[in-house]
């Protein structure tokens, strides 16, 4: 509409100017021109084209009817104070368009090249983890077995057989805490998807809400597989029978999972969650727990890189 007024008025300008231009009417022509390029430039007119080609058109044919000498003027006037400027503002327009797409295509293929380092991150510290698992722990279950072949040795002495049992006992606990330390380092362990993850624990006699499941990249989306499943097992381990709310929310680049359920007994912080929150911390996430008026929440967060 804005855009076939200004053509009107294009034409209206080039009427009446065979006895010369006044300053007004030559000041109104660029007021005109200036017009008509912004409107190209920040409006996006789908049938632009066909309301030029209709008020050229049609104006013509009134002004054929009225002053047929001044048809010319008046479709020159039109051209150079509105289609002219309107060309070049749409051109602006498109051309920053085109930046605009470019620039977001390499920002998005930044955040890609980002999800591609934190996976080769990842996938190192699981090789490492395999190399420390292969090589410590065989020694360690090493050093357990031949401590506790010592504490058997008919020879000993009641005091060297106290210290190697203590020797077999402090080399199984290292092996515990080796394997603790290793599977937060693991890179992934085939977590099935959120939805699969409800649907065992409702199998499995669990009373559980779940709202906000949304498509993400991939490593997030694994990410949020393990809080979903660490919640669920914390929940039916500490809290059998009681219902639990699971939310996802996505806004202002950031995913947000928060799991709330009744709280029935103490609660510990085990190698799950410091597990959790480490591997939360390598995204540049959180984790926080907490256990207030015999309620337990749990809240991941995670940006939405």
């Amino acid at each position: 509409m804005s855009l076939g007024v200004l053509a009107v008025l294009g034409l209206a300008g080039g009427l009446n100017t065979e006895g010369g231009l006044p300053v007004w009417l030559v000041c109104a022509w660029l007021v005109l021109a200036a017009l008509a390029y912004l409107h190209g430039r920040h409006v996006n007119a789908r049938f632009g084209w066909h309301v030029l080609t209709g008020v050229a058109i049609a104006g013509t044919a009134a002004v054929a009817l009225l002053k047929p000498t001044e048809v010319m003027t008046a479709l020159v006037v039109l051209l150079i104070t509105v289609v002219l400027p309107w060309l070049a503002g749409r051109y602006r327009r498109q051309q920053a368009l085109l930046i605009e797409a470019e620039q977001e295509r390499v920002r998005q293929l930044e955040r890609e090249q980002e999800h591609v380092a934190e996976r080769a991150r990842l996938r190192e510290r699981g090789r490492l983890a395999a190399e420390l698992h292969d090589s410590l722990g065989h020694d360690l279950a090493l050093i357990a077995l031949r401590a506790g072949a010592l504490e058997l040795s008919p020879g000993l002495t009641s005091e060297y057989a106290r210290t190697a049992s203590a020797v077999r006992a402090s080399a199984v606990a290292a092996t515990d805490r080796l394997r603790q330390a290793i599977a937060m380092l693991r890179e992934r362990d085939d977590v099935p998807p959120v939805a699969d993850l409800v649907a065992n624990a409702r199998d499995a006699g669990m009373s559980v809400t779940v709202d906000g499941l949304a498509d993400l990249p991939d490593v997030l989306d694994q990410a949020v597989r393990r809080v979903a499943r660490e919640a669920l097992t914390n929940a039916a381990r500490h809290a059998p029978g009681e219902p639990v709310t699971m939310v996802v929310t996505v806004a202002e680049r950031l995913v947000t999972v928060e799991v709330r359920n009744p709280l029935t007994g103490p609660v510990g912080r085990g190698s799950g969650l410091a597990g959790l929150a480490e591997r939360l911390r390598l995204l540049g996430g959180e984790l926080a727990v907490t256990a207030e008026d015999g309620l337990f929440t749990l809240v991941a967060r995670v940006p939405l890189t």
